[in-house]
């Protein structure tokens, strides 16, 4: 199945409240087509709740957010979304997990089979498919939650601190997989991190939430040459400055 041209995605004015706390105050943002977005910001900002607005999975209190030509009122099928906590089914194999959002869609079993066999090659699981979840290590299983969101073919994917529960080594390889994936397909990223080096590792650009209620407080262009997989570019005086300007953001927000 050849991936579906990426769309953008337009926030207008979100807020957002849970209860007396207010979330997000009118968020403003655009992403554009095949853009690789981090969303950083203090703890408690409210990243992880734009993001899942953006899903569909929390609805907006005012404003609206828009990916591609739809008005988002709910989950849709543009969007793919990979959870910090895995989110895979304890009790169904690493094949059952990924086929999982084919069987929500009614895709055909032999259809599924292989679709979540190829994703799951993709992710550099080929002969893991019989595993189950315990059986994995935290790499490994958040590998699986990358196969699963990829094999519905998704426009756009939305990444809520992927690399936090796993060690460094396994992060920076699992970067580096993630870009390659994406120089492939060109989806549309949304990734939510609290790692400065991560956010201008992976992004073009990233975006600074301030502390709560989170609005959108500056935005960074990363300018580093891509593909950034196949060089050294954290070893770059570029990239150093860039970290670095990041951080002197971050700092003013504390």
């Amino acid at each position: 199945m050849a991936a579906p041209a990426p769309v953008p995605i337009v926030v207008d004015g979100v807020s957002k409240a849970f209860g007396p706390v207010q979330a997000l105050v009118d968020i403003h943002l655009r992403v554009r087509a095949g853009e690789f977005l981090s969303l950083i910001g203090p703890s408690g900002c409210g990243k992880t709740t734009l993001l899942k607005t953006l899903a569909g999975l929390v609805p907006a209190d005012a404003g609206r957010v828009v990916v591609g030509d739809r008005v988002v009122r709910g989950p849709g099928r543009e969007c793919s979304v990979v959870f910090q906590d895995f989110a895979l089914l304890p009790w169904a194999t690493v094949q059952k997990n990924v086929e999982f959002g084919l069987l929500l869609r009614v895709v055909a079993a032999a259809e599924r089979a292989g679709t979540a066999r190829r994703s799951i090659g993709k992710v550099g699981l080929a002969g893991f498919e019989q595993a189950y979840p315990a059986q994995l290590s935290g790499g490994m299983q958040q590998r699986v939650g990358l196969a699963r969101a990829l094999a519905v073919n998704p426009r756009v994917l939305l990444m809520d601190e992927p690399f936090a529960s796993i060690d460094e080594q396994t992060r920076r390889l699992f970067q580096d997989d993630l870009l390659r994936l994406w120089s492939e397909e060109r989806k549309t990223v949304v990734l939510v991190t609290h790692s400065m080096e991560e956010a201008i590792y992976l992004s073009d650009r990233v975006v600074v939430l301030s502390p709560r209620p989170g609005r959108v407080q500056q935005e960074l262009d990363v300018p580093l040459p891509r593909p950034r997989e196949t060089a050294d570019v954290r070893a770059t005086a570029d990239f150093t400055r860039l970290v670095d300007g990041l951080w002197k953001i971050l700092r003013k927000l504390q």
